[in-house]
């Protein structure tokens, strides 16, 4: 069972359709964060965990960093570097919004939209997705063969490593 389970981890087209699905998540996800900065900057601040001045560098970097982040992966633009940071900032989500939740506190994530389509997600909705794209994150970052359609190839990190 396992061998079958590592020879689909490591099947390129596999990855490849990872790498689109979480670059196009982001590419989405930064779109109304980059039109409305103002609007992004008010729901972080109903996250009440940043001091009042980092609130808008965080609205203006955060939207920018999940489009080119996302761009790095569609393109093939160093993948492993762009999970690592797309990773890094799932973490930080994760992290945010596991605080909030024991905390008891409900808001609008800013995740896709800012809460005019009607539709909203529990606390713990967002936490599952968000470790859901985190695993993808890894496949993308763990990922030990030769990528298809990448642009630009990250070294193997699991093949540098000494026996």
């Amino acid at each position: 069972m396992l061998p079958y389970i590592n020879k689909m981890l490591n099947n390129s087209w596999l990855e490849l359709s990872v790498r689109w699905f979480l670059g196009i998540i982001f590419l989405y996800a930064s779109y109304y964060k980059i039109v409305s900065p103002a609007h992004f900057a008010k729901i972080i601040y109903g996250y009440y965990l940043f001091p009042d001045i980092f609130i808008n560098i965080i609205a203006i970097v955060l939207p920018f960093l999940e489009l080119f982040s996302g761009l790095a992966l569609i393109f093939g633009i160093y993948p492993r570097s762009a999970a690592i940071i797309i990773n890094g900032m799932l973490l930080g989500f994760i992290i945010a919004l596991s605080i909030n939740l024991i905390r008891g506190q409900q808001f609008d994530c800013g995740c896709f939209s800012f809460g005019e389509g009607g539709h909203t997600y529990t606390v713990g909705q967002l936490l599952v997705r968000d470790i859901i794209f985190f695993v993808l994150g890894l496949q993308v970052l763990l990922f030990d063969n030769y990528r298809r359609w990448c642009l630009r190839q990250s070294g193997n990190i699991l093949r540098n490593i000494p026996s």
